[in-house]
């Protein structure tokens, strides 16, 4: 397994472990993080999965792909380290992973 900490935008950390090949968003849900909605279920079909990488763990995780950024033009506060949680697979790479959840979804 590999351990995930979500980070609540009221500063409550979620330390999840998860499985590879399941996705961050997965994991949110699954471990009732607060500001994770995924209204579109993970189809990469809106942007209420957003979450912060952080700073250190950025170019592990990678920047998004095409359709991912076009997504992200609906997500509230934009940072360089954006991602849909959604499009963040989980794998053995991103063990120790810490993502923030934005003050609200777009």
């Amino acid at each position: 397994m590999t351990k995930i900490t979500l980070v609540a935008f009221d500063g409550t950390r979620f330390d999840v472990d998860a499985e590879n090949g399941s996705t961050v968003m997965e994991n949110a849900i699954r471990n009732s993080v607060p500001g994770i909605e995924a209204e579109c279920g993970g189809a990469c079909a809106c942007a209420t999965c957003h979450v912060y990488v952080d700073d250190v763990w950025a170019e592990t995780v990678g920047a998004p792909e095409a359709m991912e950024e076009d997504m992200l033009d609906f997500a509230f506060d934009v940072r360089p380290t954006s991602r849909l949680s959604c499009q963040i697979k989980v794998r053995d790479e991103l063990d120790g992973l810490v993502v923030h959840v934005p003050e609200r979804q777009a």
